[in-house]
């Protein structure tokens, strides 16, 4: 891959990464549930669904993805439910009293974190079709696809990696200033708003025509 095809790759994975999205919500979520090093599960977990994305556009699936309905609808609608569900949850989350200093936080499990943040991006069609869309632009047809791939892979991740760090990182340090447990019931009913937002944002997206 030549370095001005790299470089053009690079500044796009910013951009796809910088754009709030069901990830970034998670990730926030995450941190602001669980502190940093814990939260921060959860966006491994984003960057496992993000690799099989990649791996099924490499593979040619995706493009049967992006001319099936039924495969379209299918992860789309388990999408949906699944952010609904995280939204009912970060809902009736118990808040924890933090105004006497103590340093308590709930404990997330790490593989739960990670399956969390897994099934967040893996459900999304969409990000399938428009990285279908996208990444061939910058595929060199004569050159090792392969090798292409994963340096396109290998990119991405690491750079919603550093973005989701950011997400996560901000919403441990937000937490700091939710001492008290209606403080905290009000930013988790903030967050399950969003995923519920995020639900009906992907219930709306439509499979583009063939």
């Amino acid at each position: 891959m030549a370095l001005e095809t790299w470089l053009a790759f690079f500044v796009a994975c910013w951009v796809i990464s910088l754009s709030p999205g069901a990830g970034a919500i998670a990730s926030m979520s995450s941190g602001l549930q669980y502190g940093f090093w814990r939260g921060y599960w959860n966006a491994l977990g984003l960057q496992i669904g993000l690799a099989l994305q990649i791996a099924i556009v490499a593979a040619g699936v995706g493009a049967l993805l992006a001319t099936s309905a039924l495969a379209f609808s299918l992860i789309k609608w388990f999408g949906v439910i699944y952010l609904v569900w995280l939204a009912i949850a970060q809902w009736r989350a118990v808040p924890s009293d933090l105004s006497v200093g103590s340093a308590e936080r709930p404990i997330g499990r790490p593989l739960t974190l990670v399956l969390r943040g897994f099934l967040v991006n893996v459900s999304n069609p969409k990000a399938v079709v428009f990285m279908l869309a996208v990444l061939p632009q910058f595929i060199h047809p004569q050159e090792p696809l392969l090798a292409q791939y994963l340096i396109m892979g290998v990119t991405m991740i690491s750079v919603d990696l550093i973005v989701m760090a950011g997400y996560t990182g901000l919403a441990s340090r937000v937490l700091r200033a939710l001492r008290t447990p209606r403080q905290q019931r009000v930013m988790n009913r903030t967050f399950a708003s969003l995923f519920v937002l995020a639900a009906g944002l992907l219930a709306t997206v439509r499979r583009a025509a063939a």
